[in-house]
């Protein structure tokens, strides 16, 4: 109760004032804090709520992120209920006006939006940045928002945005040839949730997941049972864990369909450590970033399933 009320307190709090500073800004999940870095530069200092391998569904937020927020002159989320616990605080903030910007809600078309496959009802499925495609459409509200907090920044944030635009164009046609290399009829993925459905639809992939759109959904026996049908009637070599996601359950799963956990565990709703670089084919990438978090992702699939 105690931190339900500080939470509510910085929703409620007038946005900060003075200070000729970087602009302060609070973020939630990994692959937005990244997204503001693209975007914002050396001009904002950004602090993020949740690091590598927390799973958003399930985030408690805890006494100092009330601070965080209430510091901020702009706070960023990703929206659609990713922020499961923090949804309300968010909302709250956003309607007393202070600049609390859902940037998946706000950016992407509602139109390109995928219905939950189960539970998760009243909002869509929000694991949007599994398709680099859709997630470019979250560059406008974050360029637009900062240019608010800081108009003298604005020429600035519209330059880095859009060149930002181009490298996920350029990744999009890197992950496209890269799938290539994967016969359609092997594109079956299996992991530990339902978080890659925009994924599929991108790449042509038909995907199941053990626990539903949110990691808080448990598996039942119906479930588990079908999955294991699915993985022996496709005959699927490679099954996939998660970071964000205890990987005991896909585990068990793999040993009764008589499959294999991929020896690499996918990105899903969180990022890897910042620094922490990767080499496939040559080229090296940091998984602490949404480019690096997607060409790990598809890599692991491709060497994986092909």
């Amino acid at each position: 109760m105690v931190l339900a009320a500080c939470l509510m307190a910085a929703a409620c709090s007038p946005k900060p004032q003075g200070g000729t500073g970087k602009l302060k800004v609070a973020t939630t999940v990994t692959m937005v804090t990244d997204l503001v870095k693209q975007i914002g530069g050396d001009r904002v200092e950004i602090q993020g709520l949740m690091g590598p391998g927390v799973d958003p569904h399930n985030y408690v937020p805890k006494l100092g992120d009330a601070g965080v927020l209430e510091k901020a002159d702009v706070v960023f989320y990703s929206g659609l209920h990713l922020e499961g616990k923090m949804v309300e605080t968010l909302e709250a903030m956003a309607r007393r006006g202070r600049l609390a910007v859902a940037v998946a809600e706000e950016g992407i078309p509602a139109d390109r939006l995928l219905a939950p496959q189960e539970g998760f009802e009243g909002t869509k499925d929000p694991h949007v940045w599994g398709d680099p495609g859709l997630w470019i459409h979250t560059i406008e509200p974050v360029v637009k928002a900062l240019s608010k907090a800081d108009p003298a920044g604005a020429e600035e944030y519209a330059k880095r945005g859009e060149a930002y635009r181009k490298e996920l164009e350029t990744l999009l046609a890197w992950a496209k040839s890269r799938i290539g290399e994967i016969a359609p009829a092997q594109r079956a993925l299996v992991t530990s949730h339902d978080a890659f459905f925009y994924f599929g639809r991108a790449f042509g992939f038909e995907v199941k997941g053990l626990q539903g759109v949110s990691t808080v959904t448990e598996a039942g026996i119906k479930d588990r049972t079908e999955l294991v049908s699915f993985i022996r009637g496709r005959g699927i070599r490679a099954l996939f864990a998660e970071s964000s996601v205890n990987a005991k359950g896909i585990s068990a799963v793999a040993e009764e369909a008589g499959a294999k956990i991929s020896g690499k565990t996918l990105f899903s709703d969180a990022m890897g450590k910042p620094g922490e670089l990767e080499t496939v084919n040559g080229e090296t990438y940091d998984l602490g970033v949404y480019t690096g978090m997607v060409k790990h992702n598809i890599n692991a699939i491709v060497e994986g399933l092909k």
